[in-house]
């Protein structure tokens, strides 16, 4: 924690941090990459699986979107290393901020298994009579990171730590409940 305090305590996160114009801004940006970004690996996904765009070839697919794919990957992590880092105490005990840049590592190991197999090979995946089995789990595995990445950065906003105001410290089961409500003064009167 006093790595996460030395960090957003630099000066000019702290200005950014209590930015009533810049902090909604790179917000803004960085959703609105995430969207576009999304939309076009979704897009390539789908081609990859044969499920969308099969009237264009891989090749045409994957070069038309490699350098949006690019800039649009580099303003998102840019804004999100800004935003993270400007509240560096409220993410680094949260599970779901954890559980995305999880995600973001198996988008670098998707990136070295599948890049010069299936990203930089798509003329030899034009040239088979049928979608390779590569390139099929390339579009399928990539779905699957991509999902958990977004839906990891959106459950960020929705954990509440333990002590907040009004918030259980832990989440019980009936069972464990209903065994301290036996066990509480004035029980089964």
């Amino acid at each position: 924690m006093s790595i996460a305090e030395t960090i957003q305590s630099v000066g000019f996160l702290t200005n950014f941090r209590e930015s009533a114009l810049v902090y909604p801004i790179v917000m803004s940006t960085h959703l609105a990459c995430i969207a576009v970004f999304g939309g076009m690996i979704l897009m390539t996904d789908l081609r990859l699986l044969g499920l969308a765009m099969t009237d264009r070839s891989v090749t045409e697919v994957v070069s038309q979107f490699r350098f949006w794919k690019r800039l649009g990957f580099c303003i998102m992590v840019a804004m999100g290393l800004l935003l993270a880092s400007s509240e560096a105490e409220k993410y680094q005990p949260n599970p779901f901020f954890w559980a995305k840049m999880a995600s973001l590592v198996l988008v670098a190991v998707h990136a070295i298994v599948f890049k010069p197999r299936v990203y930089d090979n798509t003329a030899a995946i034009d040239a088979e009579p049928k979608l390779p089995a590569r390139a099929k789990w390339a579009g399928a595995l990539s779905l699957i990171i991509w999902f958990s990445v977004l839906s990891n950065g959106r459950l960020i906003g929705y954990w509440e730590g333990p002590g907040s105001p009004g918030k259980p410290v832990a989440v019980q089961s009936a069972p464990a409940v209903a065994a301290q409500v036996a066990a509480s003064p004035g029980a089964g009167r």
